[in-house]
């Protein structure tokens, strides 16, 4: 096959033909691995899968600032890291590496022209306050489609716990109080807690937390851009790759593993808390083991636009599947500070307005 044949598009379908075909009944774009069309449930006539001679072999960079470890046109002879905007990168080969393959994917369903649209949408919110000399045409052309990895880890969770648990009580008391120079007996109603121990144990099945496995993506921004609807998760394809960025992970199972246990300790305890019987409950004591661990390396969508203004990186994501975007932006602080006294002078012309009236 030639490479041509491998980014042509499969007629009422926009994405690769490699991805998808159309149904020889209704013509609706079915995926290449659905047995039956989504539109009028035909049944399909699975493609065969490419064979590895038909796609060329990528070239893979790593970023000597970030880390990241991206894999890329075979053409492209040079690289420019998608997450920190660094040309500080050099080649490698990911057969040196050892490093597991992905088992899962998701494809990208935001197009490049979604996705640039957002950001210029984005770009343009609190707009009078951006930098004058900042070139947003050139920056939108650092704009990258990228399958970012990410571990995705399922275990079972075992605790004992131990608690302080309040029951609610309550009992009339009388008082005297002054009432016009005269005292005068009251009664009010007083809420008593009896308090007691009590120990027992709490399990339960955590998944669905992603943790990042990618150094040029760290948690906390990938977290701005989920959830992932994991329901579309498809078993990984090379095809899946065709025209786009794909990383290698950087993180470890191991450490990811950390991430992802440490998160699910906090939803264990909230558990726990959940499960304490009694009106409130103090002095909760929580001890978890994990069991049943088990670990997935996925490869998800996302669009990459990272740029440097003035020495600093500033970056901009979006979503591929869903459409979420997060980001960061200059801001002039010039023209921030002019716009606080415009409106200081307006709010004094006003107060001044009012007090001659």
């Amino acid at each position: 096959m030639e490479q041509s044949q491998i980014y042509r598009s499969a007629p009422g379908c926009e994405v690769p033909v490699v991805h998808a075909t159309s149904c020889q009944r209704c013509g609706a774009c079915v995926e290449r691995e659905e047995r039956f069309c989504p539109n009028c449930g035909a049944e399909q006539a699975v493609p065969a899968k490419l064979p590895p001679e038909a796609a060329p072999l990528p070239r893979y960079f790593r970023c000597e600032n970030c880390g990241a470890e991206v894999a890329v046109d075979p053409e492209q002879r040079s690289y420019r890291c998608a997450f920190c905007d660094s040309t500080y990168v050099v080649q490698f080969s990911p057969q040196l590496t050892g490093r597991q393959p992905p088992e899962f994917v998701i494809g990208f369903a935001i197009t490049a022209e979604e996705a640039l649209d957002k950001f210029h949408h984005w770009l343009g919110r609190w707009g009078l306050f951006q930098p004058g000399d900042l070139h947003t045409a050139q920056v939108a052309e650092k704009l990258k489609g990228v399958y970012v990895p990410f571990w995705s880890f399922s275990m079972l969770a075992k605790s004992h716990w131990s608690a302080m648990i309040g029951e609610y009580w309550k009992r009339t008391e009388t008082y005297t109080t002054m009432v016009g120079g005269k005292t005068v007996v009251k009664t009010r109603t007083v809420t008593e807690t009896e308090w007691w121990k009590l120990s027992g144990r709490h399990h339960d099945y955590y998944s669905g937390y992603l943790v990042s496995g990618s150094r040029g993506l760290p948690q906390h921004w990938a977290e701005r851009i989920m959830p992932f609807h994991l329901a579309g998760l498809k078993r990984y394809e090379p095809f899946y790759l065709a025209g786009w960025l794909a990383e290698e992970y950087s993180v470890q199972r191991e450490e990811a593993l950390r991430v992802s246990q440490q998160e699910f300790l906090g939803r264990e305890r909230a558990a726990c808390a959940a499960f304490m019987p009694g009106d409130t409950h103090r002095s909760l004591q929580v001890t978890t083991t994990f069991e049943q661990v088990n670990s997935d390396l996925i490869l998800l969508p996302v669009y990459l636009l990272s740029y440097r203004y003035r020495h600093k990186v500033y970056r901009f994501l979006v979503n591929g599947q869903t459409g979420k975007a997060a980001g960061e932006k200059p801001l002039s602080v010039w023209r921030i500070l002019a716009a606080v006294a415009a409106a200081a002078a307006v709010i004094t012309a006003l107060a001044l307005l009012l007090a001659r009236l």
